[in-house]
């Protein structure tokens, strides 16, 4: 395959993504810190998903392998982590999705998953990626913050030289000085256009990161979720990528990111309305 043979439209059962399609949102928490919260936080999403006629993924992870400090906290593992997502999966009846890390994570993960998703950091790691593409699941490939919008169709091209071409692009904020990520929405276009409208994700919550420098864990601007959510919907895209937490300030990974979980269902609102507009009006080319 070439990279002619990238699809503009993915399909997980009945879920579709593609930019000109409806919004799907991949939600959830940033790692599984119990079983307890993760179900909790899976049914919010679930109960909000209905009620307003959603698609859902849920996302958890199972291992924080690239944590700055060694003290930060990891998560459960993966055999754990993945019984717990299996549950999830399965009382609820919405798809899965979560980080691998090694060629090795690849098999036993995709025995549970059902999209599996390339850590940012590792994504040009050709290992990796040929052992995430030989699994045959979607794979949501996070844009390095390192690389520009030009760049991802090398990695798009590993997977599909590997036969894989269900693929996701991921977009979460590119380095600007230090300690600090700014979103392109200028590159969303980009990634599009050179990667034949490839389904485009945005990942808000890490695009909210930011540092101190010299600091060993991340800080962030969880009071701007909504207004940078809102300006990616509105360029046209197949999904968005959301955490959420009862209580942010107490959680044991990117609280200062994450979105109160109590506030979720009236920014899923927003985001749709911004999305049926965007994708029920007349598209004006501009050459």
């Amino acid at each position: 395959m070439k990279i002619m043979d990238i699809l503009s439209e993915v399909k997980l059962n009945n879920i579709s993504f593609s930019n000109d399609k409806k919004i799907v949102i991949i939600g959830g928490i940033n790692v599984i810190e119990s079983e307890e919260l993760a179900i909790q936080t899976a049914e919010v999403y679930k109960n909000i998903a209905i009620k307003h006629n959603l698609e859902i993924i849920f996302k958890a992870s199972y291992d924080k392998a690239n944590r700055s400090s060694i003290y930060s906290f990891r998560g459960p593992g993966i055999k754990k982590g993945l019984k717990i997502l299996e549950k999830i999966k399965n009382t609820f009846q919405i798809p899965v999705i979560s980080d691998v890390h090694s060629p090795e994570e690849a098999i036993e993960a995709s025995q549970i998953l059902d999209i599996i998703q390339l850590p940012a950091f590792l994504a040009r790691q050709t290992d990796l990626v040929k052992a995430l593409a030989l699994t045959n699941k979607i794979i949501n490939i996070k844009k390095p913050q390192f690389l520009s919008p030009y760049q991802m169709k090398n990695i798009i091209n590993k997977f599909i030289e590997n036969g894989n071409n269900k693929l996701l692009i991921c977009e979460r904020g590119t380095c600007f000085g230090y300690d600090n990520l700014v979103v392109d929405m200028l590159g969303f276009g980009i990634i599009k256009r050179t990667c034949k409208n490839i389904p485009l994700i945005f990942d808000v919550t890490h695009s909210l990161q930011c540092r101190d420098q010299g600091a060993t864990v991340s800080g962030g601007r969880r009071n701007q979720t909504l207004e940078l959510a809102s300006a990616a919907t509105a360029t046209g895209i197949a999904g968005l990528f959301i955490e959420s937490h009862p209580e942010p300030d107490l959680a044991l990974c990117d609280g200062s990111s994450a979105l109160p979980l109590n506030l979720l269902e009236d920014f899923l609102v927003r985001i749709k309305k911004i999305d049926e507009l965007i994708k029920n009006s007349k598209k004006i080319d501009i050459i």
